[in-house]
């Protein structure tokens, strides 16, 4: 897998949720944070404005699309007006909207023009947070601009039809929709980086530097690998002493500290969700021992792995 392929994977956790959701004006709704999660809001159809938190009104049209990677508190409403008076998601709205049921959802407001939504929810397992996802504003706004973004548009239109009239195999093609979605949100995300001078440094870099990029997808790809810096500074295309400069300069970390962490992120996430046994778990990220994997382990995460399993 590559990297960022990965970063969803390991992050997520349990079942994403979506809602379709009809407002009519007048309408508003705050929407408390929700921690260990991320969510989205797409405008499917009319128009509405969005309080995001600490920052100015933004108003949302048809076709935009809201990313809150860090499940921040925020509003929406069918005016600016009515922003600061929009009641809090109560326990049964939260249950509706907040936890984002696989279903159609008609909230009345008025009798004024409809303003129909997208919603949707990740869970997120903050042991295994990818440093990549920290990266990320509070709020990510991709306005609708015609000609661009068409495999997140056609992500968008499968998703709506499905939740708008549930058919056979539903419940299988919304969760690998969301999925897709959270994906490209992310990919056009990075990938506008590169515009900014700014971003020199960091994961926007990292992903947009060929070398580097190549020495990431290798330790994803295969992180039981006997990895050196020399080899995997031939991945990259690089000598050795640029390749380590360039990689810690960019991720943050040396390139074997970063495959140490990504090996012992990726056996939390196997003791979790499988039985396989210890030494199959250590095999997979690259060590020989049971013994070794389990020293390294703790020293990561402050307990064996056997423990972490059960606690699990």
């Amino acid at each position: 897998m590559d990297v960022l392929s990965d970063v969803v994977a390991v992050a997520r956790t349990g079942r994403p949720r979506s809602a379709h959701v009809r407002w009519h004006a007048p309408w508003g709704q705050e929407f408390a944070p929700v921690p260990g999660s991320a969510g989205f809001q797409v405008i499917l159809r009319g128009s509405c404005w969005l309080l995001p938190p600490g920052a100015e009104p933004v108003r949302l049209g048809t076709g935009d699309v809201v990313f809150l990677p860090r499940g921040s508190g925020h509003t929406l409403a069918d005016s600016p007006e009515r922003l600061a008076a929009a009641p809090v998601c109560g326990p049964e709205d939260h249950e509706l909207l907040g936890a984002y049921a696989s279903d159609t959802v008609d909230r009345t407001g008025g009798r004024g023009p409809a303003t129909v939504l997208l919603c949707g929810a990740y869970r997120l397992d903050p042991s295994r947070a990818h440093p990549l996802l920290s990266t990320l504003p509070d709020v990510i706004h991709l306005p609708a601009q015609p000609g661009r973004h068409p495999e997140l548009r056609s992500a968008v239109e499968l998703l709506a039809a499905e939740l708008e009239s549930p058919r056979l195999g539903t419940d299988a093609a919304v969760p690998a929709l969301l999925d897709t979605l959270l994906l490209y949100i992310l990919r056009i995300w990075f990938a506008g980086r590169t515009t900014r001078a700014a971003d020199t440094t960091g994961w926007a870099a990292a992903l947009n530097d060929p070398a580097v990029t190549a020495a990431l997808h290798a330790i994803h790809r295969d992180p039981a690998a006997p990895w050196t810096v020399a080899g995997l500074a031939a991945e990259a295309g690089l000598s050795r002493a640029h390749f380590a400069r360039r990689f810690a300069t960019l991720i943050g970390q040396p390139p074997l500290g970063y495959l140490t962490w990504w090996r012992m992120t990726t056996a939390a996430r196997l003791l979790r969700t499988t039985d396989a046994p210890l030494r199959s778990i250590a095999a997979q990220v690259g060590y020989s021992s049971e013994f070794a994997f389990g020293n390294a382990f703790k020293r990561a995460n402050g307990t064996a792995p056997g423990v972490y399993r059960r606690k699990g």
